[in-house]
């Protein structure tokens, strides 16, 4: 049969590859062997095409010939003149036709796998699918022969070339699926994933293959999610399978914030920002079913949310009913942390005004406090303040993540005048008999140093403070970039982000998700000519006045308090007093120990000529840092390799740091991995964040080939990120990394990098 190769793609050179570039390239094919899953058939059959290859284009005369073909191809009526010899590794063609992509070769059916193979190597993924397919379908008869020889898959097929084909068809699916991954087209990925893990599963063949796959597959899942919760309503089917998908990892990790082992490879930090991501395409009605399920088991962080689809939802659909629901919630997360003013919004919504301004009171959000005293200057109490501050709230901060919600409108005008909440609010209980219930919880709030469900009240603090994205989630299947942070739960500080102080969230190698992203303030601008109206409405229902004495017995104790108080005072000046006293007779020992020793004991001279050291000047001549850096020239040897990193290094450190320098990328690095660190850099600087690094590396391999070079070594780089000017975390970690370098004019820059493993570090 005839098959779409040419000798040069088989070699892997240019029509103009000299003799020397040809034996390299012969040597450099024959020893690199395909995966240890193909058996010594296709392992032959691959190295005979290479041998017939290089047997061809090594003989002058064959090869002058061979030219003249492939030329007359090329630039012929077939070729069309869109083939080309350029100095890459493969000849490119435009044709639509696969078969007449480039130049045929004839090979026996004992060749097929080793053809196969090669194209495999070269990235022909579709051509592999499409070969091996009509030969698998042409061999359809193998299984039910092997079935009516009750033979097993490796005693019926040993020496046929049939497993081979399997496992190329499986593996081209494999790249292909990893390829498109890539691309961001991940259901495509995950269908390419399907059809290779399907296939070697009927077979009965390579279960460490089908176990890869299905390893990437977990790791597509939350990508997937993303895709398919992204489209339109109208596409239904495709967005209750990204619901399912998305209850099925909840069901593996064991809830929002579990600790379960969802095979995804997303830490506890990472599927908290991916469920931030998430809540921006789904609605108001499907956040309220998920997150109200999720906080049943128990969970902190769903709990929270689902308090924010009660409240959207109940203000929008007029049903006061669920703002209530979603203020019995707040009640069991104020034991642990301060949501006081989430507390006083709901009272609010819910006519009750006495006890709103009354819990409003209790709140540590004080740049949230002193906005809405700001505007209630001219008023008794605090409510037209909280009336303004709650429309921009809800409009700001709660509608903007459901997908139905984001161009709503927040009026509470129109909210109180609607006849389905005005009878629900009339049928409410009064402020006097809520008031024992806030009491209760209100004493309970920050008593106690030691809370239940620590774990819980810390992850949900870092979902509430997390402002990082994904790794974006479009990222290659090996790495984990994360090019854009999700917004947080809102602007403000929550009073989940207060019961975590201490805790940094882990960076992702460069952050996690979508690329799509709402803005919203830190905190709401409160207009004074809005909500005047609202804050009539809210004063019309039913004032609730407190029960009489409920202020009264607060101030009974009083004397007391204040005769503690200045107990404490005096006894705290006493203890001052005490170690200043012990301090300065320190000092006074200290200094006389020293002149009694330095009378007694003198130090001795040094002899010989002494430095001459100036506190003004340098002991050696300091280089300015304005200066650009020289890069290493001419022939690569391991100093110059050093050099060559240790620039590149710096260089990263300029561009990620707090001045941003990206404009120096382009002293060091060169397509395509300049476009990476730029659209890095200038993303970090959009967010506000910035890294700083300390870096050791040694050099343990060169291998230069004319221009183009490959360096490897070993990194240890320790780097300190910071958001908004404060330090989020801090890392150590030692890699070995591949560098590719190519020679351009007398300067070597840096083509590509990759992490070959983590080195342990002592």
């Amino acid at each position: 049969m005839r098959i779409p190769l040419d000798y040069y793609r088989i070699l892997g050179l240019p029509l103009a590859a000299s003799d020397e570039q040809l034996r390299q390239s012969y040597s450099d094919r024959i020893v690199q062997l395909p995966r240890r899953e193909y058996s010594q058939a296709a392992i032959t059959s691959r190295k005979q095409l290479i041998e017939e290859a290089y047997a061809i284009l090594s003989n002058p005369t064959e090869r002058s010939s061979y030219d003249q073909l492939y030329l007359a191809h090329a630039y012929g009526p077939e070729g069309n003149g869109n083939a080309t010899a350029t100095g890459d590794n493969q000849t490119e063609a435009k044709n639509t036709d696969p078969d007449i992509q480039s130049l045929s070769i004839d090979i026996s059916q004992e060749e097929l796998v080793g053809a196969l193979l090669i194209l495999e190597e070269l990235g022909e993924y579709e051509l592999v699918l499409k070969l091996g397919h009509n030969y698998l379908t042409n061999s359809n008869g193998v299984a039910s022969a092997r079935v009516a020889n009750n033979l097993d898959s490796e005693e019926f097929l040993e020496g046929s070339e049939y497993p081979d084909i399997v496992l190329t068809v499986a593996l081209a699916c494999l790249e292909l699926g990893r390829e498109q991954w890539q691309q961001g087209h991940y259901e495509n990925a995950a269908i390419s994933l399907e059809t290779g893990q399907e296939l070697l599963a009927r077979e009965g063949l390579f279960s460490s293959v089908q176990a890869e796959m299905q390893a990437d597959l977990y790791k597509l899942r939350p990508y997937r999610i993303l895709e398919l919760l992204e489209l339109p309503p109208e596409k239904v089917a495709q967005r209750k399978q990204g619901l399912a998908f998305l209850h099925d990892i909840l069901s593996d990790r064991g809830g929002i914030d579990g600790t379960g082992n969802d095979q995804s490879g997303l830490n506890i930090d990472d599927f908290l920002r991916f469920i931030q991501q998430l809540r921006n395409y789904l609605t108001v009605a499907e956040q309220h079913k998920l997150f109200e399920a999720e906080s049943k088991r128990p969970s902190a962080v769903a709990t929270y949310l689902a308090v924010y689809a009660l409240l959207a939802r109940g203000f929008t659909q007029h049903q006061p009913a669920l703002i209530r629901q979603a203020k019995q919630m707040l009640m069991g997360l104020g034991k642990r942390q301060d949501v006081h003013l989430e507390q006083s919004l709901c009272a609010l919504l819910l006519g009750q005004t006495e006890e709103a301004t009354r819990v409003l009171e209790l709140s540590q959000e004080y740049e949230a406090l002193a906005l809405i005293r700001e505007k209630s200057l001219d008023s008794p109490d605090l409510l037209p303040g909280l009336c303004l501050y709650a429309e921009q709230w809800l409009q700001n901060e709660v509608f903007l993540h459901f997908r139905d919600l984001a161009t709503q409108q927040a009026s509470l005008k129109d909210y109180f005048a609607n006849p389905q909440v005005q009878a629900y609010l009339e049928a409410l209980p009064t402020d006097a008999e809520t008031t024992h219930e806030w009491a209760v919880i209100n004493r309970q709030s920050f008593s106690q140093p030691h809370l239940n469900n620590n774990q819980a009240t810390a992850v949900s603090a870092q979902f509430a403070q997390s402002r990082k994205p994904v790794p974006n989630l479009a990222t290659t299947p090996t790495q984990n970039n994360h090019q854009n942070p999700p917004s947080s739960l809102n602007g403000r500080k929550t009073g989940l982000d207060k019961t975590r102080r201490d805790t940094h969230s882990h960076p992702d190698l460069v952050d996690f998700v979508h690329p799509q992203h709402t803005t919203r303030p830190t905190q709401p601008h409160l207009n004074g000519a809005a909500g005047s109206n609202s804050t009539g409405q809210v004063k019309k229902r039913r004032r609730r006045k407190a029960p009489k004495g409920f202020n009264q017995g607060n101030s009974q104790h009083q004397p007391a308090l204040g005769a503690n108080l200045a107990g404490k005072t005096q006894l705290a000046w006493t203890v001052l007093a005490s170690l200043g006293g012990i301090l300065v007779f320190w000092l006074l020992v200290s200094t006389t120990f020293g002149w009694v020793k330095n009378w007694f004991f003198p130090a001795p001279l040094l002899p010989g000529e002494q430095l001459l050291v100036e506190l003004n000047q340098p002991p050696i001549e300091i280089p300015d840092p304005s200066t650009e850096l020289k890069l290493p020239e001419g022939s690569l040897t391991d100093a110059t390799a050093q050099e060559v990193i240790e620039t590149w290094l710096s260089i990263k450190a300029a561009a990620l740091g707090p001045q941003y320098q990206v404009e120096r990328l382009q002293d060091i690095l060169t397509s395509p991995t300049i476009s990476q660190w730029r659209q890095l850099a200038q993303q970090e600087r959009l967010q506000n964040r910035y890294r700083t690094y300390d870096h050791t590396v040694k050099v343990e391999y060169v291998d230069q080939d004319s221009n183009q070079a490959v360096v490897v070594a070993t990194v240890r780089e320790v780097t300190q990120f910071y958001d908004q000017g404060q330090i989020r975390n801090f890392t150590d970690e030692s890699l070995r990394v591949r560098y590719s370098l190519i020679l351009q004019g007398d300067v070597w820059r840096i083509q590509s990098m990759s992490v070959i493993n983590q080195v342990a570090m002592n």
